[in-house]
């Protein structure tokens, strides 16, 4: 995959699995990099190994980020999003999200989830409201570019579970919200960008 020469800004770029999406972050990184010495760039990784299968899955993409883009610096954050943002975001520093589906998943799908009761769950859904929009301001105070990565889930089929539904319909309107505050969307298909929304020039 290769990237047009576009100016690099706050950008979301969607995609279903194995899109491509996470490999055109990576390529907007590198281009920043090679913009000048003095730029770094920064990928926040939402994900957590559970499993042998997500450790390995970690591992490999640790690998093969170093290899592709050897100046993409790496830090782990699953759920102090807003945080994180904040403290790596600088005027010559490229921040990577990816991914916030997974990050969402840690706030609203949490393990032991299924044992809560409904006034547990309540509050939970209150601290993920808050988690959102500390945010959302956090991309919008950023002082230099943004690239957030996130699964587009909302084109199949209406899921049977109430839980999954409210995943889906949270994780849309999350979607929804970053958009708005990013120049550039990009919907990632077989690898090919589609632009959704461009800077105004």
């Amino acid at each position: 995959m290769t990237m047009p020469h576009v100016p690099i800004t706050t950008e979301l770029i969607l995609g279903g699995q194995k899109s491509g999406k996470s490999r055109r972050a990576e390529l907007v990184a590198r281009d920043w990099l090679a913009q000048s010495d003095e730029h770094r760039a920064v990928l926040i990784a939402t994900g957590q190994a559970w499993d042998d299968e997500m450790r390995e899955r970690i591992a490999r993409h640790r690998r093969d980020r170093a290899l592709r883009v050897p100046g993409l610096r790496t830090i782990e954050e699953p759920r102090d999003l807003a945080a994180a943002v904040a403290r790596h975001s600088a005027a010559h520093t490229l921040v990577v999200v990816d991914c916030l589906t997974l990050w969402l998943t840690h706030w609203t799908m949490p393990f032991g989830v299924e044992t809560m009761n409904i006034e547990q769950k309540q509050a939970l859904a209150h601290i993920w409201q808050a988690q959102a929009a500390m945010f959302l301001e956090a991309i919008r105070q950023s002082p230099g570019p943004v690239v957030l990565v996130g699964n587009e889930i909302g084109l199949g089929v209406i899921p049977m579970g109430r839980e999954v539904r409210a995943f889906v319909d949270a994780l849309g309107t999350l979607n929804q919200q970053v958009a708005q505050l990013c120049p550039r969307v990009t919907l990632m298909a077989a690898g090919l960008p589609l632009t959704l929304k461009e800077p105004r020039s």
